[in-house]
């Protein structure tokens, strides 16, 4: 029997001249939902608060699901103790991929973990609607209306039209500092490009055959300019036991401006492409057969961060200075990609840590907002060492303690002591 659709009706519409936008109100609104703004939303949830979570992207995870980073950096401390520095949502996190062997722990002069994007993407979704957390994806900052220092109101663009959202407390999560800067807060911009990555995910590989690092970097160093290659490194970041790899072997610019980032894009994926060509014809026991399973989204390390109450230095990473406001702490490298064909390498030794305090996540002139991730505040070499995912993490959550403790006052008045005990697994120990 044929299915009766005569009686589904066709409508003709326009929009309205005076259509509404969409409007939210949340106890903490939460803009980008990468690693820090995932677990800012995650905590205000859990202490009880009413959570709207917006990003621009389609999707959740951000940079370190959509980007293929590849590695959960900054998480452990250094050689020979690999001491967890960071805790809130990993304990939970990496317990759950390793029951499914989506999740492989390396040890060199510190402890990584690598992941499988795929999974860690749908652990985070299901994480936010179990707790019920609203999403709005596909939204970009399009105005905020702030008055005498707090932020009221957020208004966003998406495809199915305005969506504005009020909240008491606003978290800045965007790595680019895009609320700070619609909201006319100072930011920063170094002076010269920070070069980004277009990481890929190889398939088709054969694991036994994959060079040591050092003869990687070696032949790419001989090999650039015949292949065309613009970064004179690079890293393989293997899957034991998949023959699969994430390449992080490229340096792309990563503008602020749309027609530049689209062109960046573009430009970027051409350069993948000329590293696997690379790959295929001087590593063939490796890569013969290597595809490309997927390309990541433009990587961004440091492009426009927050003007905040204090910037970190990088004498007080070297020093480890111990602030009495610290929130989140790491011992991973002053990674600065500030030249093109490389990158300073500086580690530290294996009782290292260094603090970020939380004047750095915070704006002068705001009152109720807190920013988090690659967004806060440090000299370019000090900013290198903090905006891995270990220490963005412990910012996010620090966020949410903050916000939750000063909801409807001043986050720059919280009470250090009990913001320490929520954040003492991130500090101590």
């Amino acid at each position: 029997m044929p299915h009766p659709l005569s009686d589904l009706v066709v409508h003709t519409v326009t929009k309205p001249a005076d259509a509404p936008a969409e409007r939210l109100d949340a106890d903490i609104l939460v803009v980008g939902a990468g690693i820090a703004g995932l677990s800012a939303a995650i905590q205000a949830r859990r202490l009880g608060r009413d959570v709207v979570l917006a990003d621009a992207l389609p999707v959740l995870g951000g940079q370190c699901v959509n980007s293929m980073i590849g590695l959960f950096c900054g998480v452990y401390g250094n050689a020979p103790d690999y001491r967890q520095l960071t805790h809130g949502i990993f304990g939970e996190l990496f317990e759950a991929l390793e029951k499914t062997g989506d999740l492989h722990y390396n040890r060199t002069h510190t402890q990584t973990v690598t992941y499988d994007e795929v999974a860690l993407g749908r652990w985070f979704e299901n994480i936010v609607d179990e707790l019920g957390i609203r999403v709005v994806l596909g939204a970009s900052v399009s105005g905020v209306g702030i008055e005498g220092g707090v932020i009221e109101r957020v208004d966003f663009a998406t495809r199915f039209g305005p969506v504005s959202v009020t909240a008491r407390g606003v978290v800045d999560a965007t790595g680019d500092a895009a609320l700070a800067w619609e909201a006319g807060l100072p930011c920063q911009v170094p002076d010269r490009t920070v070069w980004g990555s277009q990481q890929i995910r190889l398939e088709g590989l054969d694991e036994s055959g994959k060079p040591e690092s050092a003869e990687l970097v070696a032949r790419v160093d001989e090999k650039a300019a015949q292949y065309g290659l613009v970064r004179r490194d690079g890293l393989a970041f293997f899957f034991p036991g998949r023959d699969t790899a994430v390449m992080n072997m490229t340096h792309v610019e990563a503008p602020l401006g749309a027609v530049e980032a689209a062109d960046a894009q573009l430009r970027g994926r051409a350069q993948a492409d000329r590293v696997v060509e690379f790959l295929r014809r001087e590593f063939p026991a490796a890569f013969r057969d290597a595809r490309v399973r997927a390309y990541g989204f433009p990587g961004r390390r440091q492009t426009r961060w927050l003007a905040a109450a204090h910037r970190l230095t990088l004498d007080e990473v070297r020093g480890e200075t111990r602030f009495e406001d610290a929130v989140a702490r790491t011992a991973w490298p002053v990674e600065l990609h500030d030249r093109i064909e490389g990158y300073v390498w500086e580690t530290f030794g294996p009782d290292h840590v260094h603090y970020v305090p939380l004047r750095s996540m915070l704006s002068p002139r705001a009152r109720n907002l807190v920013a988090a991730g690659r967004c806060v505040d440090g000299d370019a070499a000090a900013l290198s060492s903090v905006r891995v995912m270990g220490p963005c993490s412990a910012m996010g959550l620090a966020a949410a303690h903050a916000l939750d403790l000063t909801l409807g006052e001043d986050v720059h008045q919280v009470d250090l002591t009990a913001l320490r005990d929520r954040v003492r697994q991130n500090i101590e120990g």
